[in-house]
């Protein structure tokens, strides 16, 4: 019977564990307030068989001074506009910035790949707080649009297509 409960366990861990590859997701889902973050969103497969075509991510009030990584056989393209507030950044305010990153290309339904960003996760932001990069996957005939975001208390597991999130934690103190 022993046996029996851990072959279940641990056929259930390799279940969850391929299935955490069916959503859009951050590789580092922890990061210090004031830190320049490097965000990786991983795509793990297209939508109902088909290739995507497109990677829309969006950036949260917060985080400024974005700069997306070109990849090869894509076309990328930022667009611009207001924060809702005003960041300090180097001497400098900035009160504009990029708001979203288009990836442009395709993706095997087969394969797998990584859209990167860095970004400043700004230290006027509230610790113990979770940032979330809104995420869709543009298909031929469709989309994943893993945009949801858990209310208050409420696991992002429950819903059916979260959004990739990064939680942040008090700057540490060698941290400038």
């Amino acid at each position: 019977m022993k046996k029996l409960a851990l072959s279940i366990l641990s056929f259930s861990m390799v279940i969850a564990a391929s299935g955490a590859y069916g959503h859009a997701t951050l590789e580092q889902k922890e990061a210090e307030l004031g830190s320049t973050y490097k965000g990786v969103i991983r795509i793990g497969h297209g939508c109902d068989g088909q290739p995507t075509l497109k990677v829309r991510v969006e950036i949260p009030e917060g985080v400024i001074s974005v700069k997306p990584m070109p990849k090869a056989g894509w076309e990328l393209e930022t667009e611009t506009g207001p924060y809702a507030k005003t960041y300090e950044y180097y001497g400098k305010t900035l009160s504009e910035g990029v708001k979203q990153i288009t990836w442009t290309g395709s993706l095997k339904h087969e394969h797998y790949d990584e859209f990167i960003f860095r970004a400043k996760l700004h230290k006027t932001l509230a610790p113990d707080q979770t940032l979330y990069f809104k995420t869709t996957q543009e298909c031929g005939t469709g989309e994943n649009a893993w945009i949801e975001i858990p209310a208050d208390g409420q696991n992002s597991h429950d819903l059916k297509r979260p959004a990739p999130g990064v939680h942040l934690t008090k700057p540490s103190e060698h941290s400038h």
